[in-house]
């Protein structure tokens, strides 16, 4: 072939060649450095070995994505190869190669698992198109079996209500950092929204259309939570009856959510390091390595800074994770969230009293969103004719004799003035039933004073 005609027919380069690791196995060297020559100029990653014994070792150390594999050679025969091949959890896709009269050996490959076969003297351009048909098919199967893996795995999400200033910053962080494919870690309160987040960040990015996992690792043992990121071999520890792929091989291309980042051992810190660095990552048990490509968005309830300069989480791992960050804030600063938190939860059928919103808005909700949805759910089970009222709430918001907020405030050490008028104004307002002109009369201030601190604290 001319060097104008490889030019001619040459295949652009793109994304698909360079995520492709190929193994050519052939006795032949002419051959195989040919090949291996002519497939990396057109960007494919390309390994090789001369006889089947080399090809299992290296494939036992790393994971293919195609193997190229000549069906007579010296020592093990390109069929005795792809049955150890077909045995491997995730077997490659193989294209063999093979004379013009052992057509019949050809057939038996392909039902011993191969996926198809060429005549020798082989067209390199016939070759290329194979391989690239063998990735496709590859790529499809993982698609597949990743789509169910999620299924399985994970609930609908629900949309992120609030249009408080607190959390109209939390939007527009959402749609700053969801074009990015940088990992980001969301810092908040328990039950403040962060998986919610997370889905939104990854709906609105580039990788919409790949999976998105989800793991928390406080519901895990160590352990357990090693095989559940990373996976495990057959064998790898007691119970381990056959091999599993972890939560990144799963999200491979796509995002993993790591909730109750801050749980996690030094050890699993330091191996998740790794991967986040270079997409490097071996399962339990195993020595070969594999990659990844998956963007980690990473979530806590933990003051990560200061258990850094406390030594009990790694330095590196907080850096390299904190690259984009978002802190959400908790319910109870996110005034007049709250009314329209508990009417979604509550839904249009249902009517809640203007006592029972007064109180919802002046209780501190110390377990935020979550415990505020938990709370309207029991009183729609508690109440009559689709109408929920005082009676019908917990008792640890029925029971709290003071405002909460007050309690909250009041034990941080910068507390400061304004944050106590704020208070009082709030109490005044809910206790005279949002009515301007009695909370007026209440305050000792006439309505157009009243109107500029309910527009500063930005009261509804």
């Amino acid at each position: 072939m001319t060097a104008e005609q490889k030019t001619k027919k040459q295949p652009a380069r793109g994304d698909q060649a360079n995520d492709i690791d190929l193994l050519i196995v052939d006795d032949e060297s002419d051959f195989r450095e040919s090949a291996c020559r002519y497939l990396k100029r057109l960007g494919f990653r390309v390994d090789e070995a001369e006889d089947g014994e080399e090809a299992i070792n290296v494939t036992t150390n790393k994971k293919f994505d195609v193997v190229i594999l000549d069906l007579h050679m010296p020592g093990m025969s390109g069929i005795d190869a792809l049955k150890q091949l077909m045995q491997r959890d995730e077997p490659p896709k193989v294209i063999m190669l093979t004379g013009g009269g052992t057509i019949e050996n050809a057939v038996e490959s392909i039902k011993l698992g191969a996926y198809d076969f060429l005549t020798k003297p082989a067209k390199m351009d016939d070759l290329v198109r194979l391989v690239k048909r063998a990735c496709e098919t590859h790529e499809l199967q993982k698609e597949n079996k990743q789509l169910k893996e999620i299924i399985r795995r994970q609930s609908p999400g629900t949309e992120i209500i609030g249009k408080s200033p607190a959390m109209l910053e939390v939007f527009r962080l959402i749609e700053r950092t969801a074009s990015s494919d940088k990992p980001v870690l969301i810092q908040g309160e328990s039950g403040t929204g962060k998986e919610l987040v997370s889905r939104a960040i990854h709906q609105a990015s580039p990788l919409s259309d790949k999976p998105l996992v989800v793991v928390n690792c406080a519901a895990l043992p160590e352990q357990l939570l090693e095989s559940e990121l990373f996976g495990h071999e057959k064998g790898a520890f007691t119970g381990a009856v056959a091999a599993k792929p972890g939560l990144f091989e799963i999200a491979d291309g796509g995002t993993l959510f790591i909730d109750e980042f801050g749980e996690m051992s030094g050890a699993l810190q330091a191996k998740l390091l790794r991967v986040v660095e270079d997409g490097s990552m071996r399962r339990v048990g195993s020595v070969a390595e594999r990659k990844v490509k998956v963007r980690v968005i990473a979530a806590t309830n933990r003051n990560l800074e200061e258990e850094v300069k406390n030594k009990t989480f790694r330095e590196d791992l907080y850096y390299r994770i904190n690259v984009l960050a978002i802190k959400l804030p908790p319910l109870r600063n996110r005034t007049g969230d709250i009314r329209l938190l508990a009417e979604r939860f509550a839904s249009e059928d249902w009517v809640i009293d203007d006592e029972v919103m007064n109180r919802l808005e002046s209780y501190s909700w110390p377990g935020n969103i979550r415990q505020l949805q938990n709370a309207i759910e029991r009183a729609k089970v508690l109440a009559d004719d689709n109408r929920i009222e005082l009676k019908n709430l917990p008792p640890a918001i029925l029971e709290a004799d003071e405002t909460p907020l007050d309690t909250y405030l009041l034990n941080k050490n910068d507390v400061d003035l304004e944050s106590l008028n704020k208070i009082h104004v709030v109490q005044t307002y809910n206790r005279c039933g949002k009515n301007k002109t009695k909370t007026a009369q209440a305050l000792g201030i006439n309505r157009r004073s009243l109107y500029r601190l309910l527009e500063k604290f930005e009261i509804a």
